[in-house]
C-alpha cells in the first residue's frame, strides 16, 4: 500500500493558506499556498477590452484574462524566464486560469474594461494551476469591491465561486492533491474545476501508465468535489476577514 511522503491520508489536502491583501499596488492581491507550494496572484484592470470584443459590438462587456509565470527559482533546478516567447505548458495554464475565472464572474456587469489575473509561481511543489485558481478567486474578488469602493461600478456583479484541485493514482491509491512527488510518479493525474454548485467547470486528466475506468473516473472526481468544498471554505474564510494594510513579507 502506497503511504504519502508527507503522511497525509489519502482524502487530505495539504495546508491551506490565503494571505489578501499581499502587495499594495494591484486591485485585488494574495499569497496562495497548496503546502509547499506558494504562488502570488494579483488582479488588475485596465479600461479597455479586447479587439474581439469591440467585433462582437458588445457594448459595456467586460473581459478577463489571464497570464501565468513560474520565477526562475522556484524549482530546485533554475527555470529559465521566457521572455519572448511562452512555453506550450505556460500558454495552456494560461487559458486554463482564464476560461475558469471567466466563469465565476458576470462580465456584462463589469463595463468595457480587462481584468487581468497573474499567477506567479515563487515556489513549486505540484498543483501550482490549481492553486493559481482557487487563490485567483478571490483576488477577483477583491479587485471588483475595490472597483465598487471607488464608485467605478454600482454594484459587485454575481459571482459563482470557482475552485479546482488535483487528484490522481499513484500504485493504485486514489489520492487528493499531489504533491511534486506523488505527481511525478503516478499512472494518472487530473486537475478539477468546479463551481460552488458542485458543476464541473473543467476537467484535464491524463492516464500517464494505465488506463482509467469510468468507476476510477467517478471516484477521482467525487474526491476532487469533497478537497474543492474545503477550498470554497478557505475562500470563504479568507474574504471574511477584515483588510487593514499590506502584510509585510517578513510577518509571513
Amino acid at each position: 500500500m502506497f503511504i504519502r511522503p508527507d503522511q497525509r491520508s489519502a482524502n487530505q489536502l495539504r495546508p491551506i493558506r490565503i494571505v489578501r491583501n499581499f502587495t499594495k499596488h494591484a486591485h485585488g492581491s494574495i499569497l496562495v499556498c497548496f503546502g509547499d507550494t506558494q504562488v502570488i496572484v494579483t488582479a488588475t484592470v485596465e479600461e479597455r477590452v479586447p479587439r474581439h470584443i469591440h467585433i462582437l459590438k458588445e457594448e459595456n462587456t467586460g473581459w478577463l484574462t489571464a497570464e501565468y509565470s513560474m520565477l526562475p527559482g522556484a524549482t530546485n533546478q533554475r527555470t529559465q524566464r521566457e521572455r519572448q516567447k511562452v512555453s506550450g505548458r505556460t500558454a495552456e495554464i494560461q487559458r486554463l486560469i482564464g476560461r475558469t475565472l471567466r466563469a465565476s464572474v458576470d462580465l456584462t456587469k463589469v463595463g468595457s474594461r480587462t481584468i487581468t489575473i497573474d499567477a506567479d509561481v515563487i515556489q513549486a511543489d505540484g498543483g501550482t494551476r490549481v492553486a493559481a485558481i482557487t487563490g485567483g478567486y478571490v483576488a477577483l474578488v477583491d479587485c471588483l469591491n475595490k472597483l465598487v469602493a471607488d464608485g467605478m461600478l454600482a454594484a459587485l456583479p454575481p459571482l459563482n465561486p470557482v475552485a479546482a484541485v488535483s487528484v490522481g493514482l499513484v500504485e493504485g491509491l486514489e489520492i487528493l492533491d499531489l504533491n511534486y512527488d506523488e505527481d511525478s510518479t503516478a499512472e494518472v493525474d487530473a486537475n478539477v474545476v468546479m463551481n460552488a454548485e458542485g458543476q464541473l467547470i473543467e476537467l484535464q486528466l491524463s492516464s500517464e501508465r494505465s488506463p482509467l475506468s469510468r468507476a476510477q473516473l467517478n471516484r477521482l472526481v467525487d474526491l476532487a468535489d469533497e478537497g474543492i468544498q474545503q477550498l470554497f471554505a478557505e475562500q470563504q474564510s479568507a474574504l471574511a476577514q477584515t483588510l487593514s494594510i499590506t502584510l509585510p513579507v517578513e510577518a509571513l
